[in-house]
């Protein structure tokens, strides 16, 4: 995304213009499509950082939804069920059952019997999928620590309660992203 349509004119109907060129010098005038953008970009780095690293420490087959799969299934203390997790992410329990089979297929989950009632299954994590959460956790606060040492511990604190009083604790873990990216 190089360039992006920022504003209409009467002698050009959609003008495009580079990011942060073409804007007025006033600080406050930042295109408002730069915020998700920065946002995004932010996300993505952290993101691919983390999994170039597990990569490193023995998790290659680790991609970003098998990570939140993996927190939502640690969130139950007895395992949880594909409906379960799929409510926790916001996502269909058919996508979640096939980000389950794939947890399975790598070693990170396995299923159990659900002991209050068996016809349920429960997934539950393995020592390789404990690895892989302990691991990643390790990294997010290396990750972090980089950053406040780019910016400054302040500033990233200030950042992150920022972001807390804009995103709506209910949305903060959802995956559904798809939906909103065009997706099916």
């Amino acid at each position: 995304m190089d360039n992006m349509v920022d504003h209409v004119d009467e002698e050009n109907v959609n003008q495009v213009v580079d990011p942060g060129k073409g804007v007025p010098s006033n600080e406050d005038a930042t295109p408002g499509f730069e915020l998700p953008l920065l946002l995004f970009a932010g996300f993505r780095t952290l993101i691919e950082r983390l999994h170039a690293e597990l990569a490193r420490q023995g998790h290659p087959d680790m991609r970003p939804a098998h990570g939140y799969a993996l927190q939502a299934i640690a969130a139950s203390p007895y395992g949880a069920t594909a409906s379960d997790i799929g409510r926790r992410l916001g996502v269909s329990k058919q996508a979640a059952g096939k980000t389950v089979d794939r947890l399975l297929a790598l070693g990170y989950a396995a299923r159990a019997d659900d002991p209050a009632d068996a016809r349920r299954k429960l997934v539950r994590l393995t020592p390789h999928g404990i690895d892989a959460l302990s691991r990643s956790a390790a990294v997010f606060d290396e990750l972090r620590a980089d950053w406040a040492a780019r910016l400054g511990p302040d500033r990233v604190r200030d950042l992150e309660a920022a972001l807390r009083a804009v995103v709506p604790a209910e949305t903060t873990f959802r995956l559904d992203a798809t939906s909103w990216l065009g997706g099916a």
